[in-house]
């Protein structure tokens, strides 16, 4: 797997994180299953199959220690289940899965039947999953609903430290990304000892607003030098619509107010690599925090009867954590875009992957090459 930093390439002016993933926001882990197989015309319910389901887990016991969250929309024609509950709460209380958009149904049971069966209270237990998607039709089978409850339990139990699997994997595997073959990407910044990451699921964007560190690489790299895989297929997505999810953790003790504001600037780091939440695109964002989470609880029979205490950063402190998810959302969308392979799916449509040595001397005549 080659990531944007493989390729001598910088982007943004804080400091990565020591993974530069979501991971190195202590607690948090990602596991991911994918999902290929077959190939050549499509067939209702047989293939070809190019997806999957990514889960990204915010803390141990999720559901018994929640963490604070908000969310935030920057465009609507998308789904992220669960929201209303994190915009009441402020809290966070099941592990994020993503996949795509035909799936989700069967993701959130799943989900919910997971934490019922590791619970020894299950008959007093609920739960309103977090679970997003994006559109993966031009390559995939999606009426074919070949994601099970099988398929999150085994990216539920593949989820850990360390690095995130990018590009053609997971929920990303059959996504295109400014009509390049696009998916899963992730990164992070450290300011001031707290680290803020994101990891996004890119399905989004037209090729010619492609901005890579403010070179417009899709320019250079039109269609006519680079076929779209919209060129065939007439689908939702074609111009610069599709789907963008972002996931942004932080170790920062930020209450729910302030992660909304955090969630908020995701849309700049969007926006500076050219996407801009066209009409028919679905961009959702959700933001949580590791910190505070001892003093949470997600049952009301098990709320203290005093109050408790959290610890909150001042908001004369948090500008630096906005230009933190500003990068980690720029860089992890272009992680996505160099980490994804050339792909076919159905009916022989093919998602072409953005050339590395092209990017590289694009941008180095730019002056934003490895020598720069």
């Amino acid at each position: 797997m080659t990531r944007y930093r493989d390729l001598g390439l910088t982007v943004g002016q804080l400091p990565v994180g020591r993974g530069n993933a979501i991971t190195d926001v202590e607690g948090v882990s990602v596991g991911t299953t994918t999902l290929i197989r077959g190939e050549g015309a499509l067939v209702v319910g047989e293939g070809p199959v190019r997806t999957g389901v990514t889960v990204i887990v915010p803390a141990d016991d999720i559901a018994r220690r929640p963490v604070f969250a908000a969310c935030h929309r920057l465009n609507g024609n998308g789904e992220m289940t669960g929201l209303e509950w994190v915009r009441e709460s402020g809290q966070l209380t099941t592990p994020v899965a993503i996949t795509n958009t035909h799936s989700v149904g069967v993701v959130h049971d799943a989900l919910i039947a997971e934490e019922v069966a590791r619970r020894d209270d299950a008959s007093s237990f609920w739960s309103l999953p977090v679970v997003a998607e994006t559109y993966d039709g031009a390559l995939n089978d999606i009426n074919g609903m070949h994601v099970t409850a099988s398929h999150l339990r085994e990216a539920l139990a593949s989820a850990t430290g360390g690095p995130v699997p990018e590009g053609n994997v997971g929920g990303g595997t059959g996504m295109i990304c400014h009509e390049f073959k696009g998916g899963t990407g992730t990164a992070s910044r450290a300011i001031d000892g707290w680290i803020v990451a994101a990891l996004v699921q890119a399905n989004h964007g037209a090729r010619e607003r492609l901005i890579v560190d403010g070179v417009p690489v899709g320019r250079e790299l039109g269609r006519d030098a680079i076929a779209s895989a919209w060129d065939e297929e007439d689908a939702i997505g074609r111009g610069g619509a599709g789907s963008i999810i972002v996931v942004l953790a932080t170790d920062a003790p930020l209450l729910p107010h302030q992660l909304q504001r955090l969630a908020q600037r995701a849309v700049i780091g969007i926006g500076r690599v050219g996407g801009g939440g066209e009409n028919s695109s679905g961009d959702l964002i959700l933001a949580f925090s590791s910190a505070n989470g001892e003093h949470l609880r997600s049952s009301k029979l098990e709320m203290p009867a005093d109050p408790v205490g959290v610890t909150m950063l001042p908001d004369g402190a948090i500008t630096p954590l906005f230009w933190g998810a500003i990068e980690a959302t720029e860089e992890a969308i272009l992680n996505a875009l160099v980490a994804a392979e050339t792909m076919t799916g159905r009916d022989g449509i093919t998602a072409r992957a953005l050339p590395h040595e092209a990017l590289v001397a694009i941008m180095t005549r730019y002056g934003r090459g490895p020598a720069a």
